[in-house]
Protein backbone atom coordinates (compact mmCIF):
# COMPACT_ATOMS: atom_id res chain seq x y z
CA UNK A 1 0.00 0.00 0.00
CA UNK A 2 1.17 3.48 -0.50
CA UNK A 3 -0.01 6.93 0.40
CA UNK A 4 0.34 10.20 -1.15
CA UNK A 5 2.08 13.26 0.27
CA UNK A 6 4.89 13.59 2.32
CA UNK A 7 5.17 11.16 5.27
CA UNK A 8 3.49 8.51 3.52
CA UNK A 9 4.53 4.87 3.06
CA UNK A 10 5.73 2.51 0.14
CA UNK A 11 5.92 -1.31 -0.23
CA UNK A 12 8.73 -2.26 -1.95
CA UNK A 13 9.85 -5.81 -2.65
CA UNK A 14 13.41 -7.24 -2.36
CA UNK A 15 14.95 -10.06 -4.17
CA UNK A 16 18.19 -12.41 -2.94
CA UNK A 17 18.49 -14.73 -5.00
CA UNK A 18 21.77 -16.75 -4.59
CA UNK A 19 23.41 -19.47 -6.45
CA UNK A 20 26.47 -21.85 -6.68
CA UNK A 21 28.86 -20.74 -9.57
CA UNK A 22 32.59 -21.57 -10.64
CA UNK A 23 34.69 -18.88 -10.64
CA UNK A 24 35.68 -17.40 -13.79
CA UNK A 25 39.05 -18.85 -14.92
CA UNK A 26 40.76 -15.87 -15.38
CA UNK A 27 40.22 -15.44 -11.46
CA UNK A 28 43.47 -16.00 -9.66
CA UNK A 29 42.51 -14.50 -6.67
CA UNK A 30 40.54 -17.80 -5.76
CA UNK A 31 40.78 -21.38 -6.07
CA UNK A 32 38.61 -23.49 -8.02
CA UNK A 33 35.63 -23.73 -5.69
CA UNK A 34 31.90 -23.12 -6.24
CA UNK A 35 31.62 -19.68 -4.57
CA UNK A 36 27.63 -18.80 -3.56
CA UNK A 37 26.68 -16.07 -5.71
CA UNK A 38 23.66 -13.13 -5.37
CA UNK A 39 22.13 -12.08 -8.38
CA UNK A 40 22.36 -8.29 -8.56
CA UNK A 41 21.05 -5.30 -10.56
CA UNK A 42 23.20 -1.70 -11.60
CA UNK A 43 22.12 1.64 -9.26
CA UNK A 44 24.21 4.49 -11.13
CA UNK A 45 27.58 1.85 -11.07
CA UNK A 46 26.57 0.35 -7.64
CA UNK A 47 25.21 -3.23 -7.13
CA UNK A 48 21.91 -3.80 -6.11
CA UNK A 49 19.41 -6.12 -5.61
CA UNK A 50 16.79 -6.90 -7.53
CA UNK A 51 13.95 -4.13 -6.46
CA UNK A 52 10.77 -3.21 -7.22
CA UNK A 53 7.59 -1.51 -5.89
CA UNK A 54 4.51 -3.71 -4.68
CA UNK A 55 1.14 -2.13 -6.73
CA UNK A 56 -1.74 -2.74 -4.45
CA UNK A 57 -4.55 -1.57 -7.16
CA UNK A 58 -2.52 -4.16 -10.14
CA UNK A 59 -0.21 -6.99 -7.78
CA UNK A 60 -2.37 -9.41 -6.79
CA UNK A 61 0.11 -10.78 -4.59
CA UNK A 62 3.63 -9.73 -3.57
CA UNK A 63 5.37 -13.25 -4.72
CA UNK A 64 3.85 -12.73 -8.31
CA UNK A 65 4.82 -9.18 -8.31
CA UNK A 66 8.39 -10.11 -7.35
CA UNK A 67 8.29 -12.62 -10.04
CA UNK A 68 7.49 -10.05 -12.32
CA UNK A 69 9.86 -7.42 -12.14
CA UNK A 70 13.08 -9.61 -11.24
CA UNK A 71 12.48 -10.88 -14.66
CA UNK A 72 12.12 -7.58 -16.43
CA UNK A 73 15.15 -6.51 -14.29
CA UNK A 74 17.64 -9.31 -15.08
CA UNK A 75 16.40 -11.29 -17.86
CA UNK A 76 15.88 -14.13 -15.24
CA UNK A 77 13.23 -16.24 -14.19
CA UNK A 78 13.12 -16.93 -10.42
CA UNK A 79 12.28 -20.87 -9.32
CA UNK A 80 12.07 -21.54 -5.52
CA UNK A 81 11.20 -19.07 -3.44
CA UNK A 82 10.41 -17.67 0.26
CA UNK A 83 9.47 -14.95 2.41
CA UNK A 84 12.69 -13.45 4.31
CA UNK A 85 12.17 -10.16 6.20
CA UNK A 86 10.68 -7.13 6.27
CA UNK A 87 12.92 -4.15 6.39
CA UNK A 88 11.02 -0.88 7.85
CA UNK A 89 13.58 1.53 9.40
CA UNK A 90 13.08 4.93 9.63
CA UNK A 91 15.93 6.53 7.71
CA UNK A 92 16.15 3.52 4.97
CA UNK A 93 18.50 5.26 2.12
CA UNK A 94 15.81 5.41 -0.65
CA UNK A 95 15.96 2.46 -2.84
CA UNK A 96 16.57 3.15 -6.66
CA UNK A 97 13.22 1.88 -7.71
CA UNK A 98 11.36 4.30 -5.73
CA UNK A 99 13.31 7.32 -5.58
CA UNK A 100 11.43 10.47 -6.00
CA UNK A 101 10.15 14.11 -4.87
CA UNK A 102 7.42 12.50 -2.65
CA UNK A 103 9.66 11.60 0.37
CA UNK A 104 7.69 8.10 1.28
CA UNK A 105 8.69 5.94 3.90
CA UNK A 106 9.94 2.69 2.64
CA UNK A 107 8.88 -0.12 3.51
CA UNK A 108 10.59 -3.50 2.14
CA UNK A 109 9.52 -6.79 2.32
CA UNK A 110 12.45 -9.40 1.64
CA UNK A 111 12.43 -12.49 -0.18
CA UNK A 112 14.92 -15.79 -0.78
CA UNK A 113 15.11 -17.54 -3.34
CA UNK A 114 17.57 -20.48 -4.57
CA UNK A 115 18.40 -21.80 -7.96
CA UNK A 116 20.36 -24.15 -10.10
CA UNK A 117 20.06 -21.76 -13.22
CA UNK A 118 22.45 -18.87 -13.91
CA UNK A 119 22.19 -18.25 -17.22
CA UNK A 120 20.02 -14.82 -18.96
CA UNK A 121 21.79 -12.29 -21.09
CA UNK A 122 21.16 -9.96 -18.33
CA UNK A 123 21.75 -11.60 -15.10
CA UNK A 124 24.76 -10.49 -13.15
CA UNK A 125 26.34 -12.65 -10.97
CA UNK A 126 28.44 -11.10 -7.46
CA UNK A 127 30.42 -13.65 -5.41
CA UNK A 128 29.04 -13.10 -1.71
CA UNK A 129 32.74 -13.38 -0.86
CA UNK A 130 33.11 -10.14 -2.46
CA UNK A 131 30.57 -8.43 -0.40
CA UNK A 132 31.18 -10.01 3.03
CA UNK A 133 34.97 -11.15 2.53
CA UNK A 134 35.02 -11.75 6.44
CA UNK A 135 32.27 -14.22 5.67
CA UNK A 136 34.75 -16.55 4.12
CA UNK A 137 36.81 -18.34 6.59
CA UNK A 138 37.42 -21.45 4.12
CA UNK A 139 41.26 -22.61 3.87
CA UNK A 140 42.41 -19.69 6.30
CA UNK A 141 40.48 -17.11 5.12
CA UNK A 142 38.55 -14.87 7.05
CA UNK A 143 39.50 -11.36 9.01
CA UNK A 144 42.02 -9.46 7.58
CA UNK A 145 44.93 -7.85 9.35
CA UNK A 146 43.76 -4.41 8.89
CA UNK A 147 40.06 -5.25 9.71
CA UNK A 148 41.16 -6.96 12.85
CA UNK A 149 43.34 -3.72 13.98
CA UNK A 150 40.44 -1.51 13.00
CA UNK A 151 37.54 -3.41 15.22
CA UNK A 152 40.23 -2.96 17.99
CA UNK A 153 40.87 0.60 17.56
CA UNK A 154 36.92 0.78 17.71
CA UNK A 155 36.15 -1.61 20.78
CA UNK A 156 39.35 0.31 22.82
CA UNK A 157 38.70 -0.09 26.45
CA UNK A 158 35.17 -0.51 26.32
CA UNK A 159 34.40 -3.48 28.10
CA UNK A 160 30.97 -4.29 26.18
CA UNK A 161 32.32 -3.89 22.88
CA UNK A 162 35.51 -5.93 23.47
CA UNK A 163 32.84 -8.52 23.91
CA UNK A 164 30.53 -8.26 21.13
CA UNK A 165 33.29 -8.05 18.51
CA UNK A 166 35.18 -11.27 20.33
CA UNK A 167 31.96 -12.90 20.19
CA UNK A 168 30.27 -12.51 16.66
CA UNK A 169 34.19 -12.88 14.82
CA UNK A 170 35.37 -15.42 16.89
CA UNK A 171 38.61 -13.90 18.57
CA UNK A 172 39.90 -14.99 22.09
CA UNK A 173 39.29 -18.74 21.57
CA UNK A 174 35.37 -17.98 20.97
CA UNK A 175 33.19 -20.51 18.46
CA UNK A 176 32.69 -18.70 14.81
CA UNK A 177 28.51 -19.21 14.60
CA UNK A 178 28.43 -19.03 10.61
CA UNK A 179 25.07 -17.77 10.97
CA UNK A 180 25.43 -14.22 12.56
CA UNK A 181 26.45 -12.59 9.40
CA UNK A 182 23.53 -9.89 9.65
CA UNK A 183 25.04 -9.17 13.57
CA UNK A 184 28.56 -9.19 11.61
CA UNK A 185 27.70 -6.62 9.04
CA UNK A 186 25.63 -4.29 11.63
CA UNK A 187 28.32 -4.05 14.03
CA UNK A 188 30.34 -2.60 11.12
CA UNK A 189 27.84 -0.31 10.07
CA UNK A 190 28.04 0.47 13.75
CA UNK A 191 31.91 1.21 13.89
CA UNK A 192 31.93 2.89 10.77
CA UNK A 193 34.37 0.51 8.99
CA UNK A 194 32.00 0.07 5.81
CA UNK A 195 31.09 2.71 3.18
CA UNK A 196 27.43 2.61 3.67
CA UNK A 197 27.90 4.13 7.59
CA UNK A 198 29.46 7.31 5.78
CA UNK A 199 26.94 7.32 2.93
CA UNK A 200 24.00 7.01 4.85
CA UNK A 201 25.43 10.06 7.02
CA UNK A 202 26.97 12.18 4.71
CA UNK A 203 30.91 11.31 6.50
CA UNK A 204 33.61 11.18 4.43
CA UNK A 205 34.82 6.97 4.14
CA UNK A 206 37.21 7.26 6.56
CA UNK A 207 34.95 9.13 9.08
CA UNK A 208 37.36 6.74 11.98
CA UNK A 209 40.47 7.87 9.70
CA UNK A 210 41.13 4.01 9.52
CA UNK A 211 42.92 2.44 6.50
CA UNK A 212 40.32 0.37 5.98
CA UNK A 213 38.19 1.55 3.19
CA UNK A 214 34.98 -0.17 3.56
CA UNK A 215 35.51 -3.96 3.51
CA UNK A 216 33.99 -5.61 0.53
CA UNK A 217 31.83 -4.19 -2.09
CA UNK A 218 29.30 -2.04 -0.81
CA UNK A 219 25.55 -2.11 -2.59
CA UNK A 220 22.88 0.57 -2.91
CA UNK A 221 20.19 1.50 -0.14
CA UNK A 222 20.45 -1.34 2.62
CA UNK A 223 20.85 -3.96 0.44
CA UNK A 224 24.11 -5.07 2.03
CA UNK A 225 22.07 -5.92 5.35
CA UNK A 226 19.01 -7.66 3.84
CA UNK A 227 21.76 -9.53 2.19
CA UNK A 228 23.24 -10.39 5.49
CA UNK A 229 19.97 -11.50 6.60
CA UNK A 230 19.56 -14.10 3.33
CA UNK A 231 23.03 -15.53 3.66
CA UNK A 232 22.48 -15.94 7.90
CA UNK A 233 18.90 -17.09 6.91
CA UNK A 234 20.76 -20.11 4.22
CA UNK A 235 23.08 -21.25 6.58
CA UNK A 236 20.69 -21.76 9.12
CA UNK A 237 18.26 -23.63 6.99
CA UNK A 238 21.32 -26.01 5.91
CA UNK A 239 21.32 -27.41 9.35
CA UNK A 240 17.00 -28.43 9.24
CA UNK A 241 15.98 -28.58 5.97
CA UNK A 242 18.15 -29.85 2.90
CA UNK A 243 18.51 -26.80 1.30
CA UNK A 244 21.68 -27.32 -0.43
CA UNK A 245 19.84 -29.97 -2.83
CA UNK A 246 18.28 -26.87 -4.17
CA UNK A 247 22.03 -24.92 -5.39
CA UNK A 248 23.38 -28.38 -6.79
CA UNK A 249 22.75 -30.42 -10.21
CA UNK A 250 20.68 -33.62 -9.98
CA UNK A 251 23.32 -35.86 -9.59
CA UNK A 252 27.29 -35.21 -7.95
CA UNK A 253 29.29 -36.35 -5.66
CA UNK A 254 30.19 -36.24 -2.77
CA UNK A 255 33.20 -34.04 -2.67
CA UNK A 256 30.81 -31.69 -4.91
CA UNK A 257 28.64 -31.71 -2.32
CA UNK A 258 31.17 -30.88 0.46
CA UNK A 259 32.72 -28.21 -1.57
CA UNK A 260 28.74 -26.39 -2.06
CA UNK A 261 28.01 -26.70 1.53
CA UNK A 262 31.10 -25.59 2.59
CA UNK A 263 30.63 -22.31 0.16
CA UNK A 264 26.99 -21.41 1.23
CA UNK A 265 28.77 -21.96 5.17
CA UNK A 266 31.95 -20.10 4.23
CA UNK A 267 33.54 -22.69 6.47
CA UNK A 268 36.48 -25.62 5.68
CA UNK A 269 34.43 -28.97 6.19
CA UNK A 270 35.94 -32.15 7.34
CA UNK A 271 35.68 -34.42 5.07
CA UNK A 272 34.88 -37.94 6.79
CA UNK A 273 32.88 -36.68 9.12
CA UNK A 274 30.52 -34.74 6.46
CA UNK A 275 30.41 -37.62 4.81
CA UNK A 276 29.25 -39.79 7.55
CA UNK A 277 27.16 -37.15 8.00
CA UNK A 278 25.33 -37.22 5.10
CA UNK A 279 25.13 -40.86 4.90
CA UNK A 280 23.89 -41.70 8.17
CA UNK A 281 21.12 -38.92 7.33
CA UNK A 282 19.74 -40.89 4.33
CA UNK A 283 20.08 -37.61 1.90
CA UNK A 284 21.73 -39.25 -1.09
CA UNK A 285 21.59 -42.63 -3.38
CA UNK A 286 24.28 -44.04 -5.89
CA UNK A 287 23.49 -43.75 -9.37
CA UNK A 288 25.88 -46.50 -10.40
CA UNK A 289 27.62 -44.04 -12.55
CA UNK A 290 31.00 -42.20 -11.93
CA UNK A 291 31.93 -38.69 -13.14
CA UNK A 292 34.17 -37.79 -15.99
CA UNK A 293 37.56 -37.35 -14.59
CA UNK A 294 40.63 -35.76 -15.51
CA UNK A 295 42.75 -37.60 -13.62
CA UNK A 296 42.89 -40.32 -11.11
CA UNK A 297 40.15 -42.40 -10.41
CA UNK A 298 36.55 -41.55 -11.71
CA UNK A 299 34.14 -40.29 -8.51
CA UNK A 300 31.12 -42.40 -7.87
CA UNK A 301 27.88 -39.98 -8.87
CA UNK A 302 24.78 -39.59 -5.81
CA UNK A 303 21.46 -38.03 -6.52
CA UNK A 304 19.27 -36.26 -3.63
CA UNK A 305 16.75 -38.61 -1.78
CA UNK A 306 14.25 -36.24 -1.07
CA UNK A 307 12.13 -38.19 1.83
CA UNK A 308 12.63 -40.74 4.38
CA UNK A 309 10.67 -43.97 3.61
CA UNK A 310 7.74 -43.32 6.22
CA UNK A 311 7.18 -39.71 4.08
CA UNK A 312 9.20 -37.62 6.80
CA UNK A 313 10.33 -34.69 5.89
CA UNK A 314 14.64 -34.89 5.01
CA UNK A 315 16.79 -33.67 7.09
CA UNK A 316 19.42 -30.89 6.62
CA UNK A 317 23.73 -31.37 6.82
CA UNK A 318 25.97 -31.50 9.87
CA UNK A 319 29.14 -28.93 9.02
CA UNK A 320 31.84 -30.48 11.27
CA UNK A 321 33.82 -27.81 10.65
CA UNK A 322 37.54 -28.21 10.74
CA UNK A 323 38.89 -26.14 13.68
Amino acid sequence: MATGGEGGVRIGLSAVIMALRDPAPSDRRRPRQPELCVLTTDDHGVPALPFGPFDPVHDRTFELSLRAFVAAQTGFHAGFVEQLYTFGDAGRHAPRATRGPDRLREVSVGYLALTRETGGPDARWTPVPDIFPWEDRRDGRGLSPDLTAALADWAGSDTARRSRVAALFALDGRRWNEERALDRYELLYEAGLVEETARDRGLPSDVHGSNVQGPGVAMASDHRRILATGVGRLRGKLKYRPVLFELTGETFTLSGLQAAAEAVSGLTLHKQNFRRGVERAGLVAPTGQTSPATGGRPAELFRFTPADPDGGQAPGLALPAVR
